[in-house]
């Protein structure tokens, strides 16, 4: 009966993970409104919108039951190209349907017209970004523009980020502002970051689920800047942003400040890969941009770095073997040759096992590792046999192997780019005081704010379901 549990789950597992990439993260976790262009009363209208400059700044520290949140300050220049005077609505959506059936609002929004306070009203409009929805709030606000003379007018507010650990979105919707006469002349986005901004917390050129960064963006040290020039904004041109949630990448920010206090610090280096790890996997799968490649190296040196200076704890080396295991099983999905990561991966794991054959976290990792490599680990009843620790199958090569050539893989040699990363792991950073100390041989696990998920439904015929969503999933709670 437990081959057959087995064989089943083996197969779910297959179906399941064994998706194209862009599905990788597929259950989108609630959103929230969006910050937008104003919009006209009428699309009848001779003003234009000449200009417009969009600052977000992301709050630090990230306030409770938040994911992330931005300081939202979006300044606009009008036009009136016509002959007459014109005194008209100007409309801001405030709110959208989350997605969960919850119409969550923007908050403290307050508009000013030519360095004006102006008061508004709650009107119930289109939803701009599910328009075949109920309508949702918009607040709408009293302008003249006399022709041939610019307006000015400034709104402010705070938006919630859209996410689930370790990434967050942030969204700004253009299309509302097609309705103003002709294009728009040039438009500026800037999103200013509470530290650094690199290439590591913020993704570009990869899909994390429920979001794409907005090609175009330029990073200038905590800013990343997008401008456009004369467009007419179409639901396509809206505005999204991927980013590593500041309370994971502040996680790194303070191992690398113990680091550099102490760079012998095992368990200080065994955090930072456990970081690392969090912030390049998905929920299923990792992250491709060059960024999440380059987090990839960096978390196996710094688990190198841990398993060197504490070679007798297992639990680093089960944190390495999980690492090495789930990024070489989704790169094999992905058509590319992981074996000598597979292969690592097991003589950690092996290693792990005979340090602390009783530790729960080591037989889980363990556990995880049979799962994935089906023909390469055997269960026995004493544990765990890592065949191909021992016999290496031989694979098909493209090319004549020289007959002097090894028939064992090089399993691992870091480039010298890589021991230049090391070396140099982080640039002036000054600590935070959220560093928490971690008894040696222990894991820990932070606790981090998580929006709610689809139920599972169904019966005793999905307990294998059930099973392997477990193991697809327990790397984000191993600690390791």
């Amino acid at each position: 009966m437990k081959h057959v549990l087995r064989w089943l789950a083996l197969m779910l597992v297959f179906v399941m993970l064994s998706v194209p990439s862009s599905a990788r993260a597929d259950i989108a976790p609630p959103d929230h409104p969006p910050g937008s262009n104003p919009g006209p009363e009428t699309e009848s209208t001779q003003v234009r919108m000449l200009a417009e400059t969009v600052v977000m700044e992301v709050v630090s520290p990230t306030p409770l039951g938040s994911l992330a949140q931005a300081k939202v300050t979006a300044d606009f220049t009008m036009r009136n190209l016509g002959n007459a005077a014109e005194s008209m609505a100007v409309r801001f959506p405030i709110s959208s349907n989350d997605g969960w059936g919850k119409y969550p609002e923007i908050k403290d929004m307050h508009i000013f017209v030519d360095n004006n306070a102006v008061s508004t009203r709650r009107i119930l409009e289109e939803d701009p970004v599910h328009s075949s929805l109920d309508p949702v709030p918009w607040s709408e606000f009293d302008v003249i523009f006399p022709p041939a003379t610019d307006v000015n007018i400034r709104v402010t507010y705070t938006v919630d980020g859209t996410g689930e650990y370790p990434y967050v979105a942030f969204r700004y919707i253009f299309h509302t502002g097609a309705g103003w006469q002709g294009t728009i002349g040039s438009a500026d986005l800037i999103v200013r970051l509470p530290y650094e901004a690199n290439s590591y917390n913020v993704i570009f050129d990869d899909q994390i689920g429920w979001s794409l960064t907005t090609s175009g963006g330029v990073i200038n040290g905590r800013e990343v800047h997008w401008h456009f020039e004369d467009f007419e904004p179409e639901r396509i041109d809206d505005f999204q942003l991927s980013l590593v949630m500041p309370t994971a990448w502040q996680k790194v920010l303070d191992e690398q400040a113990n680091l550099q206090k102490n760079p012998n610090d095992g368990e200080a280096w065994g955090r930072l890969g456990k970081v690392y790890k969090e912030i390049q996997f998905y929920r299923r799968g990792y992250r491709l941009d060059a960024g999440g490649t380059e987090l990839y190296q960096l978390a196996i040196e710094a688990y190198e770095k841990a398993v060197t200076l504490k070679p007798d704890d297992a639990l680093w080396h089960a944190g390495f073997a999980d690492l090495l295991a789930v990024h070489s099983y989704y790169s094999s999905q992905e058509g590319e040759n992981a074996r000598n990561d597979m292969i690592r991966s097991m003589q950690e794991i092996l290693t792990a096992q005979e340090l602390s054959p009783n530790n729960a976290k080591v037989k889980e990792i363990a556990e995880e590792i049979y799962y994935f490599f089906p023909d390469a680990v055997q269960q026995l009843e004493s544990g765990y046999d890592y065949l191909w620790l021992t016999a290496m199958p031989e694979l098909p090569s493209p090319l004549p192997v020289p007959a002097e050539a090894s028939s064992t893989p090089e399993l691992f040699s870091p480039t010298p780019a890589l021991v230049e990363l090391t070396s140099t792991l982080s640039a002036t950073t000054p600590p935070l005081a959220t560093a928490t100390a971690v008894p040696a041989g222990e894991a820990t696990s932070t606790s981090t704010p998580q929006t709610a998920k689809n139920p599972i439904c169904g019966s005793a015929l999905f307990i294998p379901l059930g099973l392997m969503l477990w193991v697809g999933r327990k790397r984000k709670h191993s600690g390791l």
